[in-house]
């Protein structure tokens, strides 16, 4: 993928922007200006994630306040969408597609001939490495490769601006490690590459700069120092679904980087309980690489919102900020 031309603005701003649902608050009063690099949106459910992402792709319009990226507004919509990609979080597929036909029928609505769009749709299925699983049908995908045939789509036209909504989910560790990887190459190449998330560790290593919400508003935004020291303090709780839970509690227990660990109730999986997330995951690379079929490693969401009530009482919240 060539990197994108310079452009006079690089900056995505928001001006004062709120955004309501009757009278249900989707965010209020936001106000960024996101460089070119990765941004993290990072906050518990309900926070107001995916309604700014919506508001940036020009999927909803503002109830006040404007947007603006990178000098492009959505309502040059030709310009506009054929320098945004957006990945989201909701499996929505034409019946019967292919992964290949669904990137190569995205990229006919440009209106690029058959050759130039078979080329992109390869090399963007490519990058996700699944070209091997292209030719079958997506409703036999297992849900990590739904999550990069998305990825995939939403890369093929070669956008400047790349909005990802939960893009690691449901991915198991090898492939989320190749995922964070390809968001550092598009970094690299001077994108904007935004991703929400609700998984803190990661967020710490990836991004160049977080914004956290809470509640509809930003309670946070910079590089924020110190995140991994507070998971430190705060054991956080992961699922991990595989073949042999039994096997892998003994093989967990091997490092000090877990404090509990416990065979699901449906026999399915192991919850455990970690105090230093990256290492864990570094832990958990290595496992599913040495005979332990590891299918998904995620938190569990209860234990993730408690993680960030505890950050943004200790940050001091209610749409203030530090960096």
């Amino acid at each position: 993928m060539a990197a994108p031309p310079p452009i006079e603005k690089s900056l995505i701003q928001l001006n004062d922007v709120s955004k309501f649902y009757g009278e249900v608050l989707g965010v209020n009063k936001i106000n960024l200006a996101i460089p070119p690099g990765i941004t993290s949106l990072v906050g518990p459910n309900g926070s107001g994630k995916t309604t700014l992402m919506n508001l940036i792709t020009g999927l909803l319009q503002p109830t006040r306040g404007s947007i603006e990226v990178c000098g492009m507004t959505p309502e040059d919509p030709e310009t506009f969408f054929r320098n945004v990609g957006y990945c989201t979080q909701f499996d929505s597929y034409p019946k019967g597609f292919t992964g290949y036909d669904f990137v190569y029928s995205f990229l006919r609505l440009f209106g690029w001939d058959h050759a130039e769009c078979e080329q992109r749709a390869w090399r963007a299925i490519d990058r996700v490495n699944l070209r091997e699983a292209a030719s079958r049908k997506i409703a036999g995908y297992s849900k990590g490769m739904r999550q990069r045939i998305r990825l995939a789509q939403a890369i093929s036209h070669d956008p400047r601006v790349l909005i990802l909504d939960e893009p690691l989910n449901g991915l198991d560790p090898l492939v989320r490690a190749e995922t964070i990887a390809l968001f550092r190459e598009f970094s690299g190449e001077g994108r904007h590459v935004i991703i929400s998330s609700h998984v803190l560790h990661e967020v710490d290593i990836i991004s160049d700069q977080v914004i956290l919400m809470s509640s509809g508003y930003i309670v946070a935004e910079g590089q924020i120092k110190g995140v991994r020291s507070e998971i430190e303090e705060h054991p956080m709780q992961v699922l991990i679904r595989c073949d042999r839970p039994q096997a892998l509690a003994s093989r967990i227990f091997e490092s000090n980087n877990v404090v509990e660990a416990k065979v699901h109730g449906d026999g399915g999986g192991l919850l455990i309980k970690t105090r230093n997330a990256d290492e864990f995951y570094l832990m958990m690379n290595r496992i599913a690489m040495n005979g332990i079929m590891v299918e998904t490693v995620a938190p569990v969401d209860d234990d993730v919102q408690s993680l960030y009530e505890y950050l943004i009482d200790d940050g001091g919240g209610g749409g203030g900020s530090k960096s």
